[in-house]
């Protein structure tokens, strides 16, 4: 019996020319040839794609779902989002809205290695949990570390690495991780608090499985990765190769893909192992809206073919005026990051942290 991924579309047409579109993008997104030139009935039967719905959302926007062949994708996580949505990408009009794919495809990408109720278990928490960001880049180390001793001692859960830091000579990766390691360590033995770094990971698939093997030799448990920028291959290569470890995934470039963030973000970086998902919040330097966020966190915290749920991040300008607001939007299956704001407190750094900790902790849901 022949499986299929299942990939909504919204394409900008009309309605004399979508029946046309539709069957264009099924052809284009499995067998991208003439269906006449094709000899072989089982393809013509089974892998050519199959138009199931078109649905008219108003305003010249419709709704297009399409069934492809779960055979064509395999367990390849690059292969997924060719079939998903590689040369349809490039029609301006077109944006992959969302998709799903059978439970046995699902259980193979595996989804979060600790999810959500594990990254509380690491840092002994049954809470929303608290993140920030170590920046700027171009510091030097010495003063990356510092700051990252100052969250800790704010009681943070989780520390990463701005994304944009990498293996540049002002700051190789090793010695970074090996700094904010021993700095973060120092200041969880005098908190008796579990925080937790992340450093970031760049480079070719062996230059991340090299960081890795070096970020576990500081005794560290968790990285970040921007799968857009690594590859969803590769991103997905590591979470299996490294059970063990949280994955926080960052959404540097997501935003040039056409893809509906709550399917990108929210879905695709789940289903690949991601256990937290930064994202944008609304109201912060981003324009994403409140729909957009609620379906996010929605995508990457309910029930999809028994995967655990990754923890919704939201970033982007947050400030600590707004933790409430943040937590009664998300609720408690979240964490928050704050970052610049935090910073701006520069001496007064572990104070401030310690305000957003206690801020969260203190939180009373509805």
């Amino acid at each position: 019996m022949t499986e299929f991924v299942l990939a909504t579309y919204h394409i900008r047409a009309d309605a004399a020319t979508i029946a046309a579109r539709a069957q264009g993008i099924a052809v284009e997104q499995s067998v991208e040839m003439p269906l006449s030139a094709i000899t072989d009935a089982r393809v013509l039967a089974e892998v050519v794609g199959q138009v199931r719905e078109i649905s008219d959302l108003g305003g010249g926007v419709f709704a297009v779902r399409i069934a492809l062949a779960a055979e064509t994708v395999g367990a390849d996580a690059g292969q997924l989002l060719n079939m998903l949505f590689g040369n349809t990408s490039l029609h301006e009009d077109v944006t992959l809205h969302d998709f799903d794919l059978p439970a046995a495809m699902a259980a193979g990408f595996g989804g979060p290695n600790l999810g959500a109720a594990g990254m509380r278990a690491r840092v002994g928490a049954s809470r929303a949990l608290t993140c920030s960001a170590i920046k700027p880049q171009g510091a030097p180390v010495a003063l990356l570390a510092g700051l990252a001793g100052a969250f800790a001692m704010g009681g943070i859960d989780w520390i990463k690495d701005d994304h944009g830091m990498a293996d540049q000579a002002y700051g190789r990766f090793a010695h970074r991780a090996a700094a904010c390691a021993a700095a973060v360590r120092v200041a969880a033995r005098r908190t008796g608090h579990a925080t937790r770094y992340a450093p970031s990971l760049s480079g070719t698939l062996a230059d991340m499985r090299r960081q890795i093997a070096q970020a576990r030799d500081c005794g560290l448990d968790s990285v970040v990765v921007a799968p857009m920028v690594a590859g969803v291959a590769t991103f997905h290569a590591l979470v299996r190769e490294n059970p063990d470890f949280v994955f926080l995934a960052h959404p540097s470039m997501g935003g040039a893909a056409r893809i509906a963030p709550p399917a990108l973000i929210g879905k695709l970086f789940r289903l690949l192992g991601a256990d937290a998902v930064v994202f944008p919040s609304y109201g912060g330097r981003f324009g994403y809206t409140t729909t957009v966020c609620a379906d996010l966190a929605a995508a990457a915290t309910g029930e999809w073919h028994g995967l655990r749920p990754a923890l919704p991040t939201p970033a982007g300008g947050m400030t600590l005026a707004r933790v409430g607001e943040i937590l009664d939007f998300y609720g408690p299956q979240t964490m928050v990051l704050i970052g610049g704001s935090l910073l701006e407190a520069r001496e007064r750094l572990a104070e401030e942290t310690a305000a957003f900790t206690r801020a969260v902790a203190s939180h009373r849901f509805a």
